[in-house]
This record gives structure tokens, sequence and C-alpha cells, in this order.
């Protein structure tokens, strides 16, 4: 074997013990730092256990997505890692079929296995510190409407701002930068300038501190920004991102840890769920000085 730099067939092996040591990786934008965070923790707890990662990248579409699901059953993964997805449970699940499934970013009593943080809880986080720094006039970019993450963010929006006894006004984006700098600047250039923001991730919020700083607004003194995710890059823009911190990677490496428990005892039944709790990071973008100093 040696001499001849053999190299074993991982599918012809997979035709006889209906194992393949491979997963596959479903995320839903790969460009976002939050989701390639979140594939790096999946990959190295794979590798730690001997298993291989096919990553695809759905971009948000829900057919690309179906599309994939396909292409990895008829590369024989052993089990399936889908991120942030948008379709309908029953539309993932009769997709898989049988093979181990996990889904990440998704809070639904319809799936057995799966990743999630509090995103409602995230939101009211986020609002509660914008009413704490004194603002009244908060408005909401928010993700997606057919996102679940992007309506559980705004879910916890809407709930801190009518605890608050105020009215709120949400803008409808799409995840990326330029959506967030696009609506930031028609908000801001508005009559009823908001004195405060909150982005559904922090790609859009880093779009409006760019909007604030084109249009010579003052981040956090004129207008406050809080984001969502705590991407790497939140804590080096400047003024630098108060957000809401999601452990990515390590909802990555737990993700696989539940499919490798499926994956390795057949015994496993019934429910699985890793929880994550949401945190609030307080940077630059949001703290106002009082009056007085």
């Amino acid at each position: 074997m040696k001499e001849l730099h053999y190299q074993p067939n991982r599918i012809a092996r997979g035709l006889v013990s209906r194992r393949t040591s491979t997963i596959g990786l479903l995320i839903p934008d790969v460009a976002n730092p939050f989701f390639s965070e979140m594939a790096r923790g999946v990959e190295d707890a794979a590798i730690a256990k001997g298993y291989s990662v096919l990553l695809c990248n759905s971009d948000w579409n829900p057919e690309r997505e179906q599309m994939y699901i396909e292409l990895l059953k008829g590369r024989w993964v052993d089990g399936i890692v889908v991120v942030g997805s948008r379709s309908q449970a029953s539309a993932i699940e009769a997709s898989v079929g049988d093979t181990p499934l996990v889904i990440v970013d998704r809070r639904s009593s319809e799936f057995k296995w799966s990743v999630w943080t509090d995103n409602c809880q995230g939101a009211v986080l986020a609002v509660e510190h914008l009413l704490a720094m004194g603002c009244t006039n908060i408005v909401h970019i928010a993700g997606p409407n057919d996102s679940p993450s992007a309506q559980e963010r705004r879910k916890g929006y809407e709930q801190a701002m009518s605890r608050a006894g105020l009215a709120g006004k949400v803008y409808e984006g799409d995840f990326r930068f330029a959506s967030g700098f696009h609506i930031a600047t028609m908000i801001l250039e508005g009559s009823e300038r908001p004195d405060g923001i909150f982005a559904a991730n922090d790609l859009m919020a880093i779009g409006a501190l760019q909007a604030a700083a084109k249009l010579g607004i003052e981040v956090p003194r004129d207008v406050a920004v809080v984001g969502y995710d705590n991407i790497p890059t939140a804590g080096y823009v400047s003024p630098s991102l108060t957000t809401i911190e999601q452990p990515s990677y390590e909802m990555g490496a737990s993700a696989f840890e539940l499919l490798f428990e499926q994956l390795t005892d057949d015994s496993v039944q019934g429910v699985r769920k890793a929880k994550f709790e949401p945190r609030l990071v307080v940077r630059h973008s949001s703290v106002k000085k009082r009056s007085s100093e």
C-alpha cells in the first residue's frame, strides 16, 4: 500500500459499511462572518472525531437548500447540519428523510435535534440597553419576514417597546450590509430622525454606522446603534459596535456533537436541544454621555 501510494476510497467503503465519515453543512451566507465562524466550529469538532465536512452555501434560497440536501444524500453523507433555514420544517424533514439531521438557529418544537439562542430575549436586551441610554425614538432594521430568527428578534423589539409605552417602527432589511446602509440613510435623512437604531444583525448595523458617517451624524451622540451576533468586525469598526452576542463557534461545535450522538448511539431517542443564552456586549456605538458630563 505504501509503495503504490494507495488511498482508500471513502465512497467505495461507504457502499459496504453504509458510512462515509462525512457530513454535510448548509449555511445561508458564506460571506457573513457569523456563519463562517459557526462553520469553523462544526468543522473543528468533526475533524476531532475523524469526520470531514462538505460545505454548501444556500444563499438564503429554499430551492437551493433543497438542491444541496439532495446532492449531499447522493454523496452518502452520514448526517446533515442545516443552519439558518427559512424552509418549512416539514419540507426540510421530508427532503432529508432518514439521514440524521441537526437544525441550527431555529427555535421550533417541530425539530427534535436543534441548537439555538433565544432571539426574542436577545432583542429585548438590545432595546432595554438603548432605553437605559436615554433613547426614546428607537427604530428596528429587521431581517427578512420569512426568516424565523428575524421574526423572533422583531418580536423581542416590539415587546420591549410596548413595555416601555413607546411606539416602534420596523423597516425590513435582508441581513446584508447594503440593506442596513440604505435603510439607515433613508431614516436618518427623514424628518423624524430616530435617536436609537437596533439592527437585526451586525452587518446591517455596520451599514447603519456607515450611513451616519456619510451624513455627518455622530454616533452615539445623535443616534445610538446596536447590532446582533457579535461578529469579529463589530469590535474593529469605528465607533466599535454594541451588539448581542451569539457564540457562533460554540453553537457550531455543539451542532456536530448532537449529530455525532445520533451517528454513534442507535439507542438515542426523543428530543435533544442545545440552548445558548444571548449576551449584551456594550461598546462605543451606544454609550451616550449624560448631559451633566
